[in-house]
């Protein structure tokens, strides 16, 4: 049995099951404009799946904000999907709704003032575009040259440098972000499990900033990895298409032979 088979029949059986995914490049391919973001059909489809299965609970885990989040997972107030936005900042939980910390006037002035300096330097770059976030921002490059991009990495690190040098400084796939909270996703991974009381734990990523939820699972849980790049996943999944196969599997043998016990918290719907 190969790695991925072993996990698909440990996590089949576990009495209490979270499945924490990213969103971008796990379940939506990358796109030029961030918002125009959605998941796969076959994707979609196996999220559902899951949601709906006994003893599962489905999370989304992203570096989006929430307000963003919701929009690009068309998600509604109805859904039984738990969002973490932020990288572990924010959260929309099911009866509870949005908790999401306040930002003090302060660090939502330099916000500002870091925001419109970079607008204002990097205007010039064709195929840059600026992403303000709840807690920072981020500058993608996806579609431009690499001349451009590497300048637009420079120019914001610069402005970054300038203006908020305490601030959290990510880099991913064509794009660098900017955060003036510390959290990572290994934080929403924390709250999570703190959430939803699972027996096991499965997180699936494709970028540099997932690994530190990988690194934050615990014997039991899996890991798993789209793409290239270092990883500390047990499981490797070359694309979405393939990934979506595998949780639509993993969601049919949940459903088709239920495990025995069920979840105390949001998890186990009959």
């Amino acid at each position: 049995m190969t790695a991925a088979d072993d996990a698909l029949q440990h996590l089949a059986a576990t009495p209490r099951l979270l499945v924490a995914l990213d969103f971008d490049g796990t379940l939506s391919p990358f796109v030029t404009e961030p918002m125009d973001a959605r998941m796969l059909g076959v994707a979609r489809d196996a999220v559902d799946a899951l949601a709906a299965a006994p003893g599962t609970t489905v999370a989304l885990v992203s570096g989006r904000a929430l307000p963003d989040l919701r929009i690009i997972a068309e998600h509604d107030d109805d859904s039984p999907i738990l969002l973490a936005g932020s990288h572990g900042v924010e959260y929309w939980l099911p009866q509870r709704g949005r908790v999401v910390p306040d930002v003090d006037a302060d660090h939502a002035a330099t916000r500002a003032a870091v925001i419109a300096a970079a607008e204002e330097r990097l205007a010039d770059l064709p195929g840059i575009r600026i992403e303000p976030k709840s807690f920072g921002m981020a500058v993608h490059s996806r579609g431009a040259d690499d001349r451009a991009a590497d300048d637009s990495v420079r120019i914001a690190d610069e402005v970054v440098g300038e203006l908020a040098p305490d601030w959290r400084r990510r880099l991913g796939h064509s794009v660098v972000e900017y955060s003036f909270r510390d959290e990572g996703k290994d934080a929403a991974i924390a709250v999570l499990r703190a959430e939803t009381e699972p027996t096991a734990v499965l997180f699936a990523g494709d970028d540099v900033t997932d690994e530190d939820a990988i690194a934050a699972l615990e014997p039991g849980d899996v890991g798993v990895r789209l793409g290239a790049g270092d990883s500390a996943a047990q499981v490797r999944m070359p694309g979405i298409p393939e990934f979506a196969a595998w949780l639509a599997e993993l969601a049919y043998r949940r459903s088709e032979s239920p495990p025995a016990a069920r979840p105390p918290g949001v998890g186990g719907r009959e």
